[in-house]
């Protein structure tokens, strides 16, 4: 519900504009309007406005701003859903790893945060020909701009790695001979880190940025200690972490430190903030995807993105895609002493409403997991039933959560046979920027400095339980976690501390499209994964022949369309 947001009320016009299709290469004007006529203060605007509408242009076949199916489906935390293997068949080849195919590829993707790339290279290109009297806030807008680039390029590189780069200075030709190896995977961190440390150098502080949805100073550093800790992870050609930069390190620890001591973020007191829409843009929210509702167009600028992900329920009716993994599951179990069961966590399911009461549970299991008699999204009176879903003979009796909002939300709305929602979709929590500190802090072997700050996560969650009750104030779950105490619950070593971390990770981010990059930055993905399969392919028979490549799967293959269009200067990815 952001129509006051100023931002945004020129993104009807913003689709008329200088937009690129979604082959990056093609650069044609889709609207009416002359370039001649962009060429102006307000045109310049309208351009820079134009990218950041590529922010919210994903839909569900080419999700760019969630990432679910690249990340939540590609990892150990979640199955497609839908209907059966076949409903979305390339989203099932990414759970499948084996079948993930050069061609059709996964161009949609690759095109839309292209067109994004484009966009804000127009925008730099037609505000840096303005002078300052013409446009007072020229530098503001044309960081603005860096820092769009930035953020679609970092989107790139983590689904592709080997990608092509090219800024505001290179004409349609030379980005036609562009090839995706000109630069070394350490040097492509450092042209988008570059990006990004211009935002910083040239946005204004928060107090001077009154127009929420656009990054300000904070936000840019934080987007940057991002950047710097996955390039910290040094890998080779066939994306082998080979290294660990301290260098890297370091930095990610100033600049997350700066955002901290910047005051401008806090976690918020109950987990459940993060996914209701009325507390959106709040005090954990970083840096977010602004969508919209009742803004004077027909349906809202929505989030589809999330439209296929809704359950079978009366209320709803479509179409179960996006339902945690028994693995998942199984992780938010607890022991005695309230600390994760790290290596036996997996070896019972808990699945059946017995279970969640005869084990301890992370309470972040009910803010993420729709189970058989938990209330479902905050509603203790709506409890979530299996015949919600629609083919768990063959995904299992679960259903997502986090990304849903009540049937009787004012942020969600129907369209078709889909439901959309309005509630802003974060790319960077402040608990992210928590957690990355300590993760840089424990690699550093600093691992002392990192155990407050993840006891303030976990304590977080055990404080994050109201909103969790039944109708009678009991629970349907044995909710139970407690702080890491060095040498009581947990001995405090740099193992120990990032298994603590990693395990935090996974559980403070469940759903929210992390895992997969997080296993492939720190080098552990064929591991994992592959353990993973072992067990989850006896609890559901269709991964039977899934499999994990090493030195292959950590990345997605370069559409074949994409390489041809290029004559060959795009080079695909290792082993596809």
């Amino acid at each position: 519900m952001k129509l006051r947001y100023l931002l945004f009320t020129g993104v009807i016009l913003s689709l008329a504009l200088a937009a690129c299709s979604e082959n990056f290469l093609d650069w044609k004007p889709s609207g009416t309007l002359s370039s001649e006529q962009l060429q102006n203060p307000e045109g310049a605007e309208e351009q820079l406005i134009s990218a950041y509408a590529v922010l919210a242009n994903g839909g569900s076949g080419h999700t760019i701003a969630s990432l679910w199916p690249y990340s939540s489906v590609h990892s150990d935390d979640a199955h497609k859903g839908g209907g059966g293997i076949s409903n979305r068949i390339e989203y099932d080849r990414l759970e499948q790893y084996y079948t993930i195919e050069a061609d059709p590829g996964y161009g949609a993707v690759w095109g839309r945060l292209y067109a994004g790339v484009s966009r804000a290279n127009i925008a730099i290109q037609t505000l840096q020909a303005l002078s300052d009297d013409e446009l007072p806030e020229k530098q503001q807008r044309i960081a603005e701009g860096y820092f769009l680039r930035g953020h679609f390029n970092f989107q790139l590189k983590i689904l592709f790695k080997n990608i092509p780069y090219f800024d505001e200075t290179y004409r349609n030709d030379e980005i036609l001979e562009l090839s995706n190896r000109e630069l070394t995977n350490d040097e492509l961190w450092d042209k988008i880190a570059s990006d990004f440390q211009y935002a910083v150098d040239n946005l204004p502080s928060p107090s001077n940025q009154p127009d929420i949805g656009r990054p300000h100073q904070v936000s840019a550093k934080a987007y940057l200690a991002k950047v710097r800790l996955y390039q910290a992870y040094e890998q080779d050609d066939l994306h082998n972490v080979t290294g660990i930069n301290d260098a890297k390190l370091n930095e990610v620890v100033t600049l997350t430190n700066d955002v901290i001591n910047s005051g401008e973020y806090q976690l918020h007191p109950d987990f459940a903030q993060n996914f209701l829409g009325q507390y959106e843009n709040g005090v954990e929210s970083v840096f977010a995807v602004q969508y919209s509702i009742n803004d004077g167009t027909d349906q809202g600028r929505l989030n589809m993105e999330h439209s296929l992900n809704y359950s079978m329920a009366p209320q709803y009716g479509c179409c179960w895609f996006h339902i945690p993994s028994q693995n998942m599951v199984n992780a938010f179990k607890t022991d005695d002493n309230g600390t994760p069961m790290f290596d036996t966590f997996n070896d019972e399911e808990m699945k059946e409403p017995s279970d969640f009461m005869d084990n301890g549970v992370d309470p972040r299991f009910g803010h993420t997991v729709g189970a058989h008699g938990q209330p479902f999204k905050y509603q203790p009176d709506v409890l979530y039933d299996n015949s919600w879903e629609r083919v768990p003979d063959v995904y299992g009796s679960f259903g997502n959560m986090k990304e849903q909002q009540p049937a009787n939300s004012p942020y969600l709305r129907k369209v078709g046979a889909y439901f959309g929602s309005a509630v802003n979709l974060d790319i960077i929590r402040y608990a992210d920027v928590l957690l990355w500190r300590d993760e840089a802090l424990i690699e550093l072997g600093r691992h002392s400095e990192a155990l407050p700050i993840i006891n303030e996560i976990r304590t977080r969650a055990e404080n994050s339980t109201d909103r969790l009750a039944l109708s009678d104030g009991s629970f349907a779950s044995n909710f139970r976690i407690s702080e890491y105490q060095d040498g009581v619950n947990i001995n405090w070593t740099q193992e120990n501390a990032r298994e603590a971390l990693r395990w935090e990770r996974r559980l403070e981010f469940a759903m929210e499209s992390s895992r997969f990059f997080d296993l492939t930055r720190w080098g552990i993905a064929a591991e994992v994964l592959n353990e993973y399969l072992d067990t989850e392919r006896q609890r559901r028979s269709f991964l039977s022949n899934a499999a994990f490549t090493k030195n292959k799967h950590e990345y997605l293959p370069i559409s074949s369309d994409e390489i041809n269009r290029t004559n060959g200067a795009l080079k695909q990815n290792p082993d596809y």
